[in-house]
């Protein structure tokens, strides 16, 4: 496969502005710094003219979009220009130039991947524990969104794209690419903002997000399970 190709990264946004500002400012250094090629796309459900400004300064494609974020992804991908998508949250921390490593995986014939969960900021056993947690989990089950998935174009395309849910979106979708080819994950790159965690504390959260998961996992509806996580979630997608 071709070295250095471009990448389409797919920012679903709602209201998180000063994070979605400063992913911006990360990736176009990296872009910069690497010599790649990057198309910047963000997808807002919260229609804000705050965060089209923000795009227009920082040369990102704005979208205003339906609050879905299923919808969201998959509208962000259908202006995709370039044969690598890659899905960032807004709150996405970048460490390193997980560019060139997105590039090298990609170029060893993977249909796509994701990185390790890692969170941002001070550790402590708590997160540890947890990051450990999600890694075996990970080994059989599905990574979530904010674990940067990135594929092929034509793949995503050929395994559905992503759901149109506002929640387990990704579900089906990493599913179906894990079979059909190598779906790899990166160790280190990409870091979880933990303040949801730190709001409502590290266990309440990563046990609401199981028995949420349990649930779709049993048929329950994603819009039903969405109404429910609602209630907690913070202003970001």
């Amino acid at each position: 496969m071709q070295a250095n190709r471009a990448i389409s990264v797919i920012i679903p946004c709602w209201h998180d502005h000063a994070a979605l500002a400063a992913l911006l400012i990360r990736l176009n250094g990296l872009a910069q710094r690497a010599r790649q090629q990057l198309q910047l796309l963000v997808v807002d459900a919260a229609n804000s003219p705050e965060c089209q400004g923000i795009c227009n300064q920082l040369g990102a494609q704005w979208f205003a979009s339906a609050p879905c974020r299923g919808q969201q992804l998959r509208q962000g991908a259908a202006q995709a220009q370039h044969s690598i998508l890659w899905f960032l949250h807004a709150d996405a921390q970048l460490l390193g130039n997980p560019l060139l490593d997105v590039q090298a995986v990609m170029s060893n014939g993977a249909v796509g991947g994701f990185f390790a969960f890692r969170f941002a900021g001070p550790s402590c056993w708590q997160s540890r524990v947890l990051e450990q947690l999600i890694g075996w989990r990970n080994r059989f089950g599905t990574p979530y969104g904010d674990q940067g998935l990135f594929v092929e174009r034509s793949a995503y395309l050929a395994c559905g794209q992503h759901s149109p849910w506002p929640l387990f979106e990704e579900v089906d979708l990493v599913n179906n690419l894990r079979g059909l080819g190598d779906f790899q994950r990166i160790e280190h790159g990409l870091l979880v903002d933990p303040r949801r965690w730190q709001r409502d504390g590290w266990w309440c959260r990563s046990l609401s997000n199981r028995l949420l998961a349990l649930a779709h996992a049993c048929g329950v509806s994603a819009f039903t399970l969405a109404r429910l996580y609602q209630r907690d979630q913070a202003p970001t997608h």
